[in-house]
């Protein structure tokens, strides 16, 4: 592709992002974007770290591609809400899939997913906006991961599920086939998910079973 990326971030996923594109992408970083009162560095690997509030400055829209690298904080809040601002601001929004991950070509992925190795993406699996898988997880046939969602390494995740918009999937969780994840939950580390979920709750155990405590208490979402 050859076109400039500017990176939304500089923390550790924009560290790890700069990698993956550098190495491993068409794409060329040309620096990165903080919100001001976030901002530590005037630069970071030899690229100025600028901000965010005047981005257009020095990364142009219509010269540069944006990712959006921020983690699952707020249970992916902070994310969706660079996400749809950068995109509002005219931005086109870059996708990462590793040239080491498995992706069937029925396969469809949105813009701003970040898909690390060893990720199996089987036939006619949909992948949603704003959508980050770890490395090494299995995502089975005809399955929906909706948008923002973030999942950790290892999960298994069955043939026709669905996971729900700005969930949060812990490692080495499993889901059986059909399941339907609602929106907004936490899914534990270790969890077996047998049947649908209600929004909102967290999920730990075998069987998975809710906690008293909600997503939004845990991850410290204010709506």
């Amino acid at each position: 592709m050859n076109q400039k990326l500017v990176i939304i971030g500089d923390g550790e996923t924009a560290q790890l992002a700069c990698e993956y594109f550098t190495h491993d992408s068409g794409l060329t970083v040309a620096g990165f974007a903080v919100e001001e009162r976030f901002m530590k560095v005037e630069s970071l690997y030899g690229l100025p770290v600028v901000p965010l509030e005047t981005l257009e400055k020095r990364f142009a829209p219509g010269d540069h591609a944006a990712f959006v690298a921020i983690s699952y904080t707020q249970l992916n809040r902070v994310r969706t809400r660079l996400y749809a601002q950068i995109k509002g601001r005219g931005y086109p929004l870059a996708s990462y899939v590793s040239s080491k991950a498995f992706v069937w070509r029925t396969a469809r992925i949105g813009e701003n997913c970040f898909i690390l190795e060893n990720n199996v993406i089987q036939h006619a699996v949909t992948i949603e906006d704003n959508v980050f898988l770890w490395s090494g997880n299995h995502i089975g046939h005809q399955t929906v991961i909706h948008r923002n969602t973030y999942i950790a390494s290892h999960a298994v995740i069955s043939g026709f599920c669905e996971i729900g918009a700005n969930c949060f999937v812990g490692v080495n969780a499993a889901f059986n086939d059909k399941v339907k994840v609602a929106e907004d939950c936490i899914i534990g580390s270790g969890a077996v998910v047998v049947k649908n979920t209600e929004p909102g709750k967290v999920y730990v155990g075998n069987p998975a079973r809710p906690l008293s405590r909600t997503s939004f208490e845990t991850f410290g979402v204010n709506e």
